[in-house]
């Protein structure tokens, strides 16, 4: 599992002659990551420690998710990682759609379940704002 995950990894992301590069590895560099802090302050700048511990939360994501693509599609007995497995991955486990990938359709929203007690609270609010 490791090895396709490393694979798909260097696809993505290759240095120079196909290696990746330390930098080359990173898909949030330290750069990317203080152009879109100013875009949000032009006045903030984050300590080293924190700019360190965002870069290596990404990291864990990235690696997460296409972890689980990749199990995804082998279950699908596919060698083969595709979109429509990240974006299950990410929809089922984070609740994240990521617009203008995949297919166009609408995605129905999904109602929360009232709860009994939600529904007396709400049933004695409108009983006492008709007096």
């Amino acid at each position: 599992m490791a090895n396709s995950t490393a694979t798909v990894m260097k696809v993505i992301t290759p240095g120079a002659a196909g290696r990746s590069s330390p930098e080359g590895s990173q898909v949030l560099t330290k750069k990317k990551l203080q152009d879109l802090v100013r875009e949000i302050d032009p006045n903030e700048q984050l300590d080293e420690d924190v700019e360190e511990m965002l870069l290596q939360i990404a990291d864990d994501f990235i690696e997460s998710v296409v972890t689980a693509a990749c199990q995804l599609a082998r279950h699908r007995k596919s060698n083969t990682l595709e979109v429509k497995d990240v974006q299950l991955h990410l929809e089922r486990q984070w609740n994240m759609w990521i617009p203008g990938f995949g297919s166009d359709e609408i995605r129905p929203f999904k109602k929360a379940c009232t709860t009994e007690a939600h529904k007396q609270r709400m049933a004695l609010i409108r009983k006492t704002t008709k007096k």
